[in-house]
């Protein structure tokens, strides 16, 4: 294992190891904490469904919701399931899939080098048969047609369906019920030898542990892949512009909902200070302290439930507000209109340092929760960011470097807004 960098972030040290297989290992040792967090991750998530892998002569195109399938059935084995196994040493586990990456976890007090054990092991023991595909197939379109009747899910999925012409970002994670149907056991295996590959992997443990023993178990854990390189995901060219300014769905609602995307560039992944400069900027615009929401609250057009996000990943990116309201179009024109003003007026420097400072106590404050840091390692790892690095950056942001990205977000021309209501 080599070890390639130790950093502090906040007082705790972080180390950095690759592994001969390319297996890239983050590890932050919390001396005293009672609990261990671990993940281990693939970078293939649901926008994966074009790819070109070495040796191959044309891109492969694969079912939307794939990558979501494959994460379900890697818990089953031939013999025994993970979760049967992890029962035994009292770990919590589970797993998620998000448009850029699949990752399993487990959460543990006692019993780490056995918890551990099982995750290396079934994640890199695949197990598929016709039978327990059909079988799946049942269950993930039963998940997905309860989907279809959820109004959260909905107003997200019609707004990104909005934004986006092409990009698989638009699409389900779970798929639909028609192209999870076309999934097949040698297809299954063929994305998860195209992806599931150290070196495209990454293992992040946060907690009570030795660094070196976690070393030590990768070394003997992990497999190599029979031939190297990795995948390179295809994706169609998107166009700057929205398919549509506003789409509306209408559902048994008490109270509509709403989501206002503002639609950007994306050609690279956005970097940390990136990253923090749209976070303290959102902060500033739209947090509980901001008059926006102050303004939106008194007028009773929305309620707590308000929040806004930066969503980015590979291809896309958009700033998102969304929540309950009784007025969705009103406050979709309140916020831009807020937007605009702040371009005309500038940042207010005592505004402007409030945000800094509550972003700034935000990313420290995560540094004492062992799942917080091991998901943010897993997201910088991903995203080809540095983990740590944006509390550093939190420090340096300053009022004019927000009033730049301010001109650079936010661009009404390429916004749409998505309603479910009665």
């Amino acid at each position: 294992m080599n070890i390639k960098r130790q950093d502090t972030v906040c007082g705790d040290t972080v180390f950095e190891a690759e592994q001969e297989s390319g297996l890239r290992v983050f590890v932050c040792p919390k001396k005293g904490y009672s609990s261990t967090y671990a993940i281990f991750g693939t970078a293939y998530g649901s926008v994966n469904n074009c790819f070109l892998f070495p040796g191959d002569p044309q891109p492969v195109e694969v079912p939307p919701g794939i990558a979501h399938f494959l994460e379900h059935k890697l818990f089953e084995n031939e013999k025994e399931d993970a979760f049967v196994r992890y029962a035994r040493t009292g770990a919590s586990a589970n797993a998620y899939t998000s448009f850029d990456k699949t990752c399993y976890l487990f959460s543990c007090s006692q019993n780490f080098e056995a918890s551990l054990e099982i995750l290396l092991d079934f994640v890199q023991t695949p197990y598929f048969t016709p039978e327990t595909v059909q079988k799946e197939q049942g269950i993930i379109g039963q998940e997905i047609r309860m989907g279809l009747d959820d109004p959260e899910r909905r107003v997200v999925w019609n707004l990104l369906a909005a934004l986006y012409h092409s990009h698989p970002v638009r699409l389900d994670i779970a798929g639909s019920v028609e192209s999870i149907a076309r999934i097949d056991a040698d297809l299954l295996y063929r994305c998860y030898r195209a992806y599931y590959r150290p070196e495209n992997m990454a293992l992040c443990i946060a907690g009570n542990v030795e660094p070196d023993s976690v070393f030590a178990a990768v070394d003997h854990l992990i497999r190599p892949a029979e031939v190297q390189g990795r995948p390179q995901s295809v994706f169609p060219a998107e166009p700057q512009d929205v398919v549509t300014a506003r789409t509306e769905q209408h559902f048994p609602v008490a109270v509509p909902l709403f989501q206002l995307g503002f639609k950007e560039r994306a050609e690279k992944r956005a970097d940390s200070r990136r990253m923090v400069e749209t976070e303290i900027l959102l902060e500033l615009l739209a947090s509980e302290s901001s008059s926006l929401y102050r303004s939106l609250l008194d007028r009773g057009w929305i309620n707590p439930s308000f929040g806004c996000e930066y969503f980015e990943g590979p291809g896309y990116a958009a700033v998102l507000f969304g929540g309950e309201s009784h007025e969705p179009d009103r406050t979709a024109e309140e916020i831009k209109a807020e937007i605009r003003r702040l371009r005309s007026e500038g940042i207010d420097p005592e505004a402007f340092e409030c945000a800094r400072r509550t972003v700034y106590g935000r990313s420290v404050s995560l540094m004492g929760n062992v799942g917080a840091i091991a998901n943010s390692m897993a997201e910088a790892a991903f995203s080809g960011r540095r983990f740590g690095e944006d509390i550093g950056f939190a420090l340096q942001v300053t009022a004019q470097d927000i009033a730049r990205r301010l001109e650079e977000q936010l661009d009404e021309r390429f916004s749409a807004l998505s309603v479910v209501c009665r």
